[in-house]
């Protein structure tokens, strides 16, 4: 028997986590073999095994922890990949052989799979003099290019690109073009942005006062901070970043202010991090610690919760010392500190459960509440661990006990920390859980309100035809198991109704007892007014919290998918979609025996022969999609790699989904030989024109929108299909068009894909 309650739950089992040969035959055969292998994985480094072997299996089992997805899908694999999931690497130096330096590391963690932060405050503004080569510098945007260029190349972890953060201060000269940067929707595609915003600058923009640009002990400029925060918040409201940061805040609630310096994130946000900090991290799914859900005696079981946490701090100390590392650096700093980040999922489904409405008054209150029992039994488990394997190397009881957010811990267990010292210096983070709130049975992400109680997710098979599923949410499917067709409480909010000051409240009330952050996104409605979308912001510094991310649909940014319900009162229905969306392909397409397409000759400048380029079109819904490319020459000294191109890009075309990733990666080519001018344009390769041919081809087929300028491919880029009209954003993996901004990421409930690492 099957243990999903959601087939999207077993699909991303299959698709994410289980380990699998080569040829892709299964060695996990069951998501018991799963939990086994981890269990095993992070038992290892113990004095017995085979005893806590079976204790972190118990806390797996039924999906009550859920390790992030790089343990759930390395541990115990044999495969040279790193279990933590984010780093912020070292600082960068203003040199040109230090920045390439830093280049090469950045490099080398994507290639692991880590998702990468850098602060890029360090590198002196554009214009600037480079003394002993009479030259301006060309400032950190233009470095900021070149790592964009280089995370477009590197697959990180399998079939997944890497995700980077970028950071600047906003006392930095170079902070206004930052701040405008992603104005251009082809630049830093691989970046998310976030403006560092200190105390001092807070101040000033409530005064109105001066704020003066500085780089090197120099003022490039004075502005009215005010100004400098409109900016901020025009564009975030216009093009949904750069997002927000309170690093005075950040550094000051350090539990290790007293021997590191934090000016970066990861690229969701919920860790912040020193130079070459690294963070794990793992979920307690809390609607399975609920009993007697939508009784009047339902409560979340504290001791359960209490066992639970115990547990999973100690799992994820294991995996600290089970872990790979792509730098040495990342492996000293991560065992010098020993930092892991527990945080929690399906909080909305929690509070549903026992009848709170998310954004309330109340619902804050109990998740402070929970929040709390969660840090407290962290934070003592830890302790435990110390008097058993030692104290973290760096750990300075004095310099430990005085840091900001140990101040409000309970006296207990600051007396106890003082005593025999704690394993790990920080233990709490609420980080996106998107994928794994999936795989769990669509429990609601992270400490996010439900988006969607219901939506439709299409499937292609391999025959050509299409099945419909029903996608419910965890808490609606148990409503429905007890209470049949009866109309949901009132109680039920979810991401689009809820007034985003409530958003506000809920993280502030979870930053209380999180040592790290939170990664939370506040759905604001498209027809906000920008004072108060600005106001959103005022209220996230007022009430405590770490930063601040916001998400409003609108022409720039895209819409998000479309849910089922009409209101949170009515039954969840599932209504019959109608158009051509590019939907997910379980298996590859089968080749029909005929097929429409066009041929395109390309005369390619110092060749004597020219290539003949042809795409071929399948019909799906009346609507057509690229299927396989050939090409054919008479000259034999491409045949090889023209053969072997067909294949590839033919393969990838039967996989469906969103495929205009092929456009962008040949375009990318640059032959060392030179390019050509082909129709006033310079085209750097041959690659590159084969690129431009299909890129046109998809454009006249209706499958893209453009005018062959060059596509990028873009989670924000909307779709065209013909006869069709925008829908909004697609994604980038499996090409539909479920993705949703949550929890600082953009994620697709189809199959999982997060723009975030």
């Amino acid at each position: 028997m099957s243990r999903f309650n959601a087939p999207i739950a077993e699909q991303i089992w299959d698709m994410k986590y289980r380990l699998k040969e080569a040829d892709g035959t299964p060695i996990d055969t069951s998501v018991e073999d799963t939990w086994r292998r981890i269990a095993r994985a992070l038992a290892v480094v113990e004095k017995d095994p085979a005893l806590w072997e079976e204790r972190f299996y118990a806390a797996l089992d039924g999906f009550k922890f859920l390790p992030a997805g790089r343990i759930t899908a390395g541990a115990g694999t044999g495969r040279a990949v790193t279990l933590f999931n984010c780093f912020v690497m070292g600082t960068i130096p203003d040199t040109m052989a230090g920045i390439f330096e830093a280049l090469k590391e950045a490099a080398l963690t994507m290639q692991q799979g880590g998702g990468i932060g850098y602060d890029f405050s360090t590198i002196r503004p554009r214009g600037a003099e480079v003394k002993g080569v009479a030259a301006d510098a060309s400032g950190p945007l233009s470095f900021m290019d070149v790592w964009d260029a280089m995370c477009r190349t590197i697959m990180s972890a399998g079939s997944r690109r890497g995700a980077m953060m970028a950071t600047m201060r906003c006392d930095h000269p170079d902070i206004e073009a930052f701040i405008e940067a992603k104005k251009d929707a082809a630049r830093l595609r691989m970046f998310n942005l976030s403006v560092l915003i200190t105390d001092p600058f807070m101040a000033a923009v409530k005064a109105d006062g001066p704020w003066e640009l500085v780089f090197g002990g120099r003022v490039f400029k004075t502005l009215p901070a005010r100004d400098l925060w409109n900016r901020i918040m025009r564009n975030t409201y216009d093009f949904a970043e750069p997002g927000v940061i309170f690093i005075d805040r950040i550094n000051a609630a350090n539990n290790l202010g007293y021997v590191e310096q934090i000016a970066a994130t990861n690229p969701c946000g919920e860790q912040p991090l020193p130079p070459y900090g690294a963070c794990l991290l793992g979920s307690i799914n809390m609607p399975t610690l609920v009993s007697g859900a939508f009784t009047g005696g339902a409560k979340l079981d504290v001791a359960a919760l209490d066992d639970l946490v115990r547990m999973a701090v100690r799992m994820m100390d294991n995996t600290v010392d089970a872990s790979r590392f792509p730098l040495p650096q990342q492996e000293a700093e991560a065992r010098a500190k020993r930092r892991i980040g527990l945080g929690v999922t399906g909080l909305a489904d929690a509070l549903l459960m026992v009848g709170l409405r998310y954004g309330s008054v109340e619902a804050a209150a109990q998740t402070e509440a929970w929040m709390h029992a969660i840090a407290r039994a962290a934070y003592l488990a830890s302790v435990d661990l110390a008097q058993e394997k030692g104290a973290f190397p760096l750990f300075d009881a004095q310099a430990y006990l005085a840091s900001g957010t140990m101040a409000g811990m309970d006296a207990d267990v600051r007396a106890l920390i003082a005593q025999h010292g704690i394993r790990n210096a920080l233990l709490t983070s609420v980080a996106p859980t998107g994928t794994i709130s999936l795989y769990a049975g669509n429990v609601s992400s992270g400490i996010e309100p439900v988006f969607a109680y219901a939506y439709t997710r299409k499937v292609l098979q391999k025959d050509g035809s299409r099945t419909q599923e029903e996608v419910v949410d965890y808490a609606v499917r148990l409503w429905r198991e007890t209470h049949g067709d009866a109309p949901l409480p009132d109680y039920f909010v979810n991401a689009q109704t809820l007034p985003p000051l409530d958003h506000v409240r809920m993280q502030a009330a979870a930053q209380k007892w999180i040592d790290s952050s939170i990664s939370k996104t506040i759905n604001c409605p498209e027809d906000i007014s920008f004072e108060a979308f600005q106001e959103v912001y005022m209220a996230a510094w007022d009430q405590g919290c770490k930063g601040c991310t916001t998400y409003r649909p609108n022409a720039v940014t895209g819409s998000v998918l479309t849910v089922s319900e009409a209101a949170p009162a009515a039954p969840a229905q599932v209504p019959e979609e109608k158009g051509g969306e590019v939907v997910y392909l379980a298996e590859p397409l089968s080749r029909p025996a005929a097929l429409e397409g066009n041929t395109y000759k390309v005369k390619w400048p110092g060749s004597e022969h020219a290539l003949y380029i042809t795409v071929n079109d399948i019909i799906i819904s009346g609507h057509r999609r690229p299927f396989e490319v050939f090409i054919n020459s008479k000259n034999m000294e491409h045949f090889a790699w023209t053969v072997a191109l067909t294949r590839m890009i033919s393969a990838v075309f039967r996989r469906g989904g969103d495929i205009s990733f092929v456009v962008e990666e040949l375009k990318a080519v640059f032959d060392p030989r030179g390019g050509a001018w082909m129709e006033g344009r310079y085209v750097p390769s041959i690659l590159a024109a084969i690129g431009g041919v299909i890129e046109r081809h998809l454009i006249a087929i209706g499958f893209i929108e453009g005018e062959g300028l060059g596509l990028k491919s873009d989670p924000h880029a909307e779709k065209m299909v013909v006869g069709g009209s925008p829908r909004g954003a697609a994604c980038p993996s499996c090409g539909s068009f479920a993705v949703q901004m949550k929890e600082g990421c953009m994620t697709c409930n189809d199959c999982g894909h997060s723009k975030c690492g």
